[in-house]
């Protein structure tokens, strides 16, 4: 049915394909051009691969990678090497005498440190624990002394007790904002190809426009030129030949309005496509298209599988909990337990420190209460509990609508197959009536008026059938966006990013 579609549309003189020809009106001049033969999914590939829009999503996507690598290191051995190589004094100090009197002295020494640790944070429990060696070094160059001390090994823990752990939340959200970047990143490429689909589409539309006023330009002149044959004769009154002549002029300003529309769509597609404004673009109409139907319940258990919205609702849902927590362990009892063993010594040589070192062993534990604080704590308790509540209910609500917009557009979508049906049936009747409202009219059968009702009727319907077109594949693209999922190959949908070809995967 579309070819013969397509046939009426050449025949009638109104090609809807932007030509060399017409291309050449946007052009202004004869110099060599680049011509671009565009479908409708060329254009989304261009946008997908070469926009500026897309380098913005793939570096996004990039920062989001890296950001998440640093997160796994957070949980990792770091081996830290740290001192003063080395630190020079020379100044006056305050010094405890041996009676606990104080004197100030001049001092002038030459120090050294150095402390290599190993350290290991646990998430599950909020341990800190570390093995390290440590020296030190001192130069007394007034009294022509050094000594040196340290610890050739000795190992430690911090031990926080029931207070809020923050590092069990983190490896909670932070793998669940990667795995959300990742679907935002294919989002993204979605919804620039759904724009890619709008600036195709104005294009498109602009251009019917176009061309629909170039032929009626055509045609008022042909009506002129019999007007003024039947002028001649008498058959045809004075008011009905102005109408004509307006009409001829009317349509001269349409050309020109039309044209420059078209100057600034060829303008804003190539732009959003970036290729050069130089070049020639002819679009390529999706008559061709396969009208399939969606079932909105596989459409729904796509968008709940493969949407960032979903694991949004989980991470609003982990942030009250954590919130919840935090409020309750940062306003009770509150504990930390710190301990080392290990192995010191001092000596006049740094060999001296590492020979026959003895043991130093450390333990402290540190502890808050409040006492007293007028309802501090359990309002900020209190506080937290609204707000989880308030969490709850607005997740849930924004799930239904969540789930609600993805029925409602595939239902909507599957109503414009069946509107396109008709919109192009309804083309074709009003072209067809056209054609012989013309022949009529010059045959002196109607007047300029029923020619003008059916010039009206013939316009609106082309219009229509386009913006059908339109609407059908912008729904379908809308649903891509809501569902991450292609139903044309039934396939969930995935993009590379080059950006990070040469990256590990994580």
């Amino acid at each position: 049915m579309n070819i013969k579609f397509l046939f009426v549309f050449l025949i009638s003189g109104i090609p809807f394909v932007f030509t060399s020809a017409q291309a050449s009106d946007t052009s202004i001049n004869d110099e060599q051009y680049d011509l671009y033969k565009l479908s409708l999914k060329n254009v989304i590939e261009l946008a997908i691969t070469q926009s500026s829009a897309i380098k913005y999503a793939q570096n996004t996507d990039v920062n989001a990678y890296w950001r998440y690598k640093n997160y796994l290191t957070r949980f990792r051995p770091q081996l830290v090497l740290s001192g003063d190589f080395p630190k020079f004094e020379n100044n006056t100090s305050p010094i405890t005498q041996p009676d606990g009197s104080i004197k100030f002295k001049q001092i002038r020494r030459i120090s050294s440190s150095a402390n290599l640790a190993l350290n290991q944070s646990i998430a599950a429990t909020n341990t800190s624990i570390y093995a390290a060696s440590s020296v030190y070094g001192i130069n007394d160059i007034l009294a022509q002394e050094q000594e040196f001390s340290g610890s050739p090994f000795y190992i430690g823990f911090t031990q926080p007790i029931f207070s809020y752990n923050w590092a069990k939340w983190y490896k909670k959200t932070a793998p669940l904002d990667y795995e959300r970047s990742k679907r935002d990143y294919l989002e993204t490429i979605e919804e620039i190809a759904h724009m890619a689909t709008r600036y195709f589409f104005n294009y498109l539309r602009i251009q019917t426009n176009y061309n629909l006023a170039k032929s009626n330009l055509e045609n008022s002149k042909a009506n002129l030129e019999i007007a003024e044959v039947r002028r001649k004769l008498g058959t045809v009154s004075e008011n009905d030949y102005s109408r004509i002549r307006l009409a001829v002029l009317n349509a001269e300003k349409s050309v020109r309005n039309a044209d420059m529309d078209l100057r600034n769509a060829d303008f804003a597609l190539k732009s959003y496509i970036n290729i050069d404004q130089n070049s020639v673009i002819e679009l390529i109409i999706p008559l061709d298209m396969t009208l399939f139907y969606i079932d909105p319940d596989k459409a729904l258990a796509e968008a709940k599988e493969n949407k960032d919205d979903i694991l949004n609702f989980q991470r609003r849902l982990l942030i009250a909990d954590r919130d919840l927590e935090e409020a309750k362990r940062d306003n009770g009892l509150s504990a930390t337990l710190r301990g080392s063993f290990g192995l010191s010594n001092s000596s006049e040589v740094l060999g001296g420190v590492y020979k026959q070192p003895e043991q130093q062993q450390f333990l402290r534990l540190s502890m808050s209460l409040p006492i007293l604080d007028w309802g501090r704590s359990a309002s900020q308790i209190k506080l937290a509990e609204s707000q989880r509540d308030l969490v709850l209910y607005d997740v849930e609500r924004d799930k239904r609508d969540f789930e609600r917009r993805v029925v409602v557009q595939v239902e909507r979508f599957n109503l414009l197959r069946d509107q396109l049906r008709t919109a192009e049936e309804a083309d074709k009747v009003a072209e067809n009536g056209y054609r012989i409202a013309q022949k009529k009219f010059q045959n002196g059968e109607i007047s300029i008026t029923e020619l003008k009702i059916s010039l009206g009727e013939r316009e609106s319907a082309k219009r229509d059938y386009i913006r059908s077109i339109e609407d059908y594949w912008e729904s379908y693209y809308y649903i891509r966006i809501l569902t991450l999922y292609d139903f044309e190959f039934q396939q969930k949908i995935f993009y590379d990013n080059p950006m990070l070809e040469n990256e590990d995967a994580l």
